[in-house]
C-alpha cells in the first residue's frame, strides 16, 4: 500500500462515517479513482432509500459509471472502508476495476451487527437446500431469448 492508497482509503472511511452520521445508512463509504481523481463515490444508503442494494460499493460504481459514461471501471481502483460483502464483490467483478483496497475485514463488519456468513454459507449450498425456495420453470423458452442474443448483430458485449 502506498501513501495514495491510504489517502483514498481514509476518504472511503470518512465517507462511511458522514453517511453513518447523517442518517443515510450503514457505517460503509466507498470511493473509485481513475488516474489518481475520485470518480465516483458512495455511502451506505440502505435505510435512506429503502433499497436494499444500496450499500456504498455499489452507489460509488453507479456514480462513477455515470461520471465517465462506460459500464466498465477498466484502470480504476475502488476504495471500501469495509471488505466488500457477497452482492458487492459480484457487482466489482462486473465493473472491471483494476484491484480493490480496503480497510475493515468482513468480520469486523460482523462484530457491528452486519454478518453476511449466511450468505457466504448459502451459496456453498445445493439450490434444494437454500433457505429461500428456488423454483426453475419454462428453461427452453428462456434459452431462447440467449440463443437470439448469440446472433444478435448490433449487441455491446460485456
Amino acid at each position: 500500500m502506498n501513501n495514495q492508497d491510504e489517502q483514498f482509503l481514509r476518504a472511503a472511511i470518512e465517507l462511511a462515517r458522514e453517511g453513518m452520521l447523517t442518517g443515510q445508512g450503514g457505517p460503509f463509504g466507498a470511493i473509485i479513482v481513475r488516474d489518481g481523481e475520485i470518480i465516483g463515490k458512495g455511502c451506505n444508503q440502505v435505510t435512506s432509500t429503502n433499497d436494499p442494494t444500496a450499500h456504498a460499493e455499489i452507489v460509488a460504481i453507479r456514480d462513477a459509471c455515470q461520471t465517465i459514461g462506460a459500464f466498465q471501471l477498466t484502470g480504476c481502483t475502488l476504495y471500501a472502508s469495509c471488505e466488500p460483502c457477497p452482492m458487492c464483490l459480484g457487482a466489482i467483478y462486473w465493473a472491471r476495476p483494476d484491484r480493490i483496497v480496503y480497510g475493515a475485514y468482513h468480520s469486523d463488519a460482523a462484530g457491528a451487527g452486519f454478518d453476511d456468513q449466511f450468505i457466504y454459507e448459502e451459496l456453498d449450498k445445493s439450490r434444494e437446500h437454500r433457505h429461500i425456495p428456488m423454483q426453475q420453470l419454462l428453461r427452453d423458452e428462456a434459452d431462447a431469448v440467449f440463443k437470439e442474443w448469440i446472433i444478435l448483430e448490433n449487441k455491446v458485449h460485456y
